[in-house]
C-alpha cells in the first residue's frame, strides 16, 4: 500500500503546527508534531534532573521512552504531556537538546517509522531536507519575524505568561539563529519545497492553499 506524506518546515511561530493539524484533520491523516517530540525528550531530561543537557551520553533513556500521538496530543510513556512541553523551561532548552546528534538520530528514526505505516502530515525544521526527503509535498512556511512575535506573544499571554513583546521577539530571533546555524540538519528550505509567506494570510487560507497543492502533487 502506498502512503502519502506532507512535510511542513519553517521557523518558530510560522504557523506550521496549526496548519499541519488542520490539514491532517481534513485529510484524515496522522499529524506528527516533531517539535513536540523534541520538547518531550527535553521535558524528560529536565524531570530526570540532568545537569549537563549538552552531553549526549545523558540521553540513553530515549530508546526506552514511548512517544505517541493521540487526538493531536503528545503522550510520553503513556502520560499526556501536551501542556508541560510548552512550559518556558522546556522552550528555553529544546533548541540545545534538538541539536544533539544522538537525540536527532533516535527521533528521526521514529519519525520515519510513523511515515512508513500511515499517511502523515509532519511539521518541524528538517522534515523536507532530512526526515522525509521523498515526501509527496514539501512546504516551507515563513512569516515576518514581527508578525511571528506578535502571534507568540498573544498565545503566551493567553496562557498567563508575563513576557513582554520585546522579550518574545528577542527569544524568537535567538531561536531562528540557533536553528539555522546548528551543525546538524539546520533549518533551511529544501530545493523542491514550495515557499509560502503567511504574514498576511489567515490559517484557513494557508490550510486551503496547502491542501490544493497536495492534491495536485498527489495526482502527478
Amino acid at each position: 500500500m502506498k502512503y502519502y506524506s506532507i512535510a511542513i518546515d519553517g521557523p518558530s511561530s510560522s504557523g506550521k503546527s496549526t496548519a499541519a493539524k488542520l490539514i491532517a484533520k481534513e485529510l484524515g491523516y496522522t499529524y506528527i508534531d516533531t517539535g513536540a517530540m523534541y520538547r518531550a525528550i527535553t521535558l524528560k531530561a529536565l524531570n530526570l534532573k540532568i545537569e549537563d543537557l549538552a552531553d549526549e551520553k545523558n540521553y540513553s533513556f530515549i530508546p526506552e521512552t514511548k512517544l505517541e500521538f493521540h487526538d493531536n496530543k503528545m503522550f510520553m510513556d503513556g502520560v499526556d504531556v501536551s501542556k508541560e512541553i510548552r512550559e518556558q523551561d522546556v522552550v528555553k532548552n529544546v533548541s540545545l537538546v534538538s541539536s544533539l546528534r544522538y537525540v536527532r538520530e533516535e527521533l528521526v528514526a521514529l519519525q520515519r517509522k510513523f511515515a512508513e505505516v500511515t499517511n502523515v502530515c509532519m511539521d518541524g525544521r528538517d522534515i523536507g531536507t532530512n526526515v522525509l526527503k521523498n515526501a509527496t509535498l514539501k512546504i516551507f512556511l515563513i512569516a515576518d519575524v514581527n508578525v511571528r512575535a506578535q502571534r507568540r506573544y498573544l498565545e503566551q499571554k493567553e496562557k498567563g505568561s508575563t513576557m513582554t513583546l520585546e522579550e518574545v521577539l528577542k527569544d524568537l530571533e535567538r531561536r531562528d539563529y540557533y536553528d539555522s546555524h546548528r551543525e546538524l540538519n539546520p533549518l533551511r528550505k529544501a530545493e523542491d519545497a514550495i515557499e509560502i509567506d503567511n504574514s498576511s494570510m489567515t490559517i484557513e487560507e494557508v490550510k486551503n492553499k496547502i491542501i490544493t497543492l497536495f492534491k495536485e502533487f498527489k495526482h502527478e
